[in-house]
């Protein structure tokens, strides 16, 4: 495989093109130090369709957000026929699409918040506040984009006068939003790889909630617990629910999905395609306490590079 031509696709137009420069670079350091060929290509600087298939044997996608895990970047990686890392066309864009997951979750008996979604012209037509009544919603609620990542456009709203301002606000911006009640207790990443449950991290932000300067700010001093303060029996289940979810939305690679655990229950918020892998980010966390180096879990999400997903 070291004899095989690399290429790094990071950055990207999205709003999280700052976390795929980093992401992107270092997993560059990481395969480059071990060994491997390895090239970059920046789709904010020259379109997808133009990566040239003579000079790549195999794509690392360190895309985040839209166009890079929703499937876009994908459906140009399955047209050029190169072999590519993560999940495929159709589970990143159903994992990026908050609705759909949702509703996966719900036939597979994965539990998730309760839900419903407004678009632009419902919103000019229809009382926010008679549709929450009717949907027996509690504040407070948390709206946000239906297909953003790295929490990016997360409101909690404690009112109804919050939540219009923020409606309003994201509207602007987004044509479909998802309201959904704020779940307390504790906040629980598990990473998947390869279809197995490598473990689960526990996350005490400083911040309101796990959001994106929580993520990706060592200022924000979010605190880090490995493995997750969880009964043993609970721990397994979380590790089973994440597995189990993998598998549904038929996720490659390696995924991270974000939970809450209140009153002895977990609720799925959302799983990741395209878990970051910064310095501050959760999954090459998890894997340094099993015992896997940065380096061996980037070679493990290259080695399981593949098309037709």
């Amino acid at each position: 495989m070291k004899n095989k031509k690399v290429l790094v696709v990071l950055g990207g137009t999205s709003g999280e093109r700052e976390v795929s420069l980093d992401s992107g670079r270092a997993c560059i350091k990481a395969l480059k130090k071990i060994g491997y060929k390895v090239s970059t290509f920046d789709p904010k600087k020259k379109p997808l369709n133009l990566i040239d298939k003579n000079k790549t044997d195999v794509i690392f996608n360190a895309l985040h957000g839209k166009d890079g895990e929703d499937g876009v970047a994908q459906s140009y990686f399955e047209y050029l026929r190169i072999p590519y890392t993560h999940s495929g066309v159709i589970s990143s864009y159903n994992s990026m699409n908050k609705v759909i997951s949702k509703e996966i979750f719900k036939k597979n008996k994965i539990k998730s918040p309760k839900y419903f979604v407004f678009n632009k012209d419902d919103y000019n037509k229809i009382d926010l506040n008679i549709c929450i009544k009717k949907k027996k919603i509690k504040f407070p609620i948390v709206v946000k984009p239906i297909n953003e990542g790295s929490s990016i456009g997360v409101q909690i709203c404690k009112s109804i006068i919050d939540l219009n301002k923020s409606t309003k606000f994201l509207f602007k911006k987004y044509s479909e939003l998802i309201f959904e009640p704020y779940i307390g207790g504790q906040e629980i990443q598990v990473a998947v790889i390869n279809g197995l449950p490598l473990g689960a991290i526990e996350l005490q932000p400083k911040r309101q909630f796990y959001d994106y300067k929580a993520k990706y700010s060592k200022k924000a001093k979010t605190k880090h617990i490995m493995p997750a303060n969880l009964k043993k029996s609970k721990y397994l289940e979380v590790l089973r629910i994440a597995k189990k979810a993998h598998n549904a939305l038929g996720c490659k690679g390696v995924t991270r999905s974000d939970f809450k655990f209140f009153k002895g229950q977990f609720y799925l918020l959302e799983i990741n395609t395209q878990p970051g892998m910064t310095d501050l980010s959760l999954v090459p966390e998890i894997a340094s306490y099993k015992g896997i180096s940065f380096e061996n879990l980037v070679e493990k999400i290259l080695l399981n590079a593949s098309i037709n997903k």
